[in-house]
């Protein structure tokens, strides 16, 4: 009988061993997929901030711009009745000036959202960044007496807005979509 009691208390025991290595191994395993989890939804969040700040960035920059083309509407139309006179071919040259540095500033931020990515968000914020060259063709063209000028600049808004819509629709769509 001594000898059933070991073996019935050496099984027990060897059950016992196996039932909590298998389950170390299972909580082992549950735990590297929990932290596996973690890491990738802390690496999407990462991506995702990442992106909203570069296309939040690239927006606000594109409005700074697009204050500067305003401001140059409001020359424009102030010199409407008697044509542009020296004091506003003064003050286009020094929008025309504040326009490459804020296209200079649009540009970088360009170079971001196309490290950021998607591509097709990378293609639009170039798109929107080619919208405002005609912009910068039309005030030189102004300051240089070009008397069409004024109405090629007021047709560069449209193409420019369309841009940035659809830029700012991508951005979010991908987004939302993180």
């Amino acid at each position: 009988m001594a000898d059933n009691a070991f073996w019935i208390a050496a099984l027990t025991a060897g059950t016992a061993v196996l039932a909590s290595w298998v389950t170390s191994r299972g909580t082992a395993r549950a735990a590297r997929i929990q932290a596996d989890t973690t890491a990738g939804a802390q690496r999407v969040e990462r991506l995702r901030e990442a992106r909203r700040t570069a296309y939040a960035g690239f927006i606000e920059q594109a409005q700074r711009l697009n204050d500067v083309h305003w401001k140059v509407s409001d020359v424009v139309v102030r010199g409407a009745e008697g044509g542009l006179g020296p004091e506003q071919v003064e003050e286009l040259r020094g929008l025309r000036e504040r326009q490459r540095d804020e296209y200079a500033a649009l540009r970088n931020l360009t170079w971001v959202v196309s490290l950021e990515g998607p591509e097709e968000v990378a293609d639009l914020a170039n798109t929107v960044r080619r919208a405002t060259s005609p912009f910068h063709k039309a005030i030189e063209a102004m300051i240089e007496g070009d008397t069409g000028a004024a109405a090629r600049f007021d047709a560069c808004y449209s193409p420019f807005w369309d841009a940035l819509r659809a830029f700012i629709k991508a951005s979010r769509d991908t987004l939302h979509s993180m």
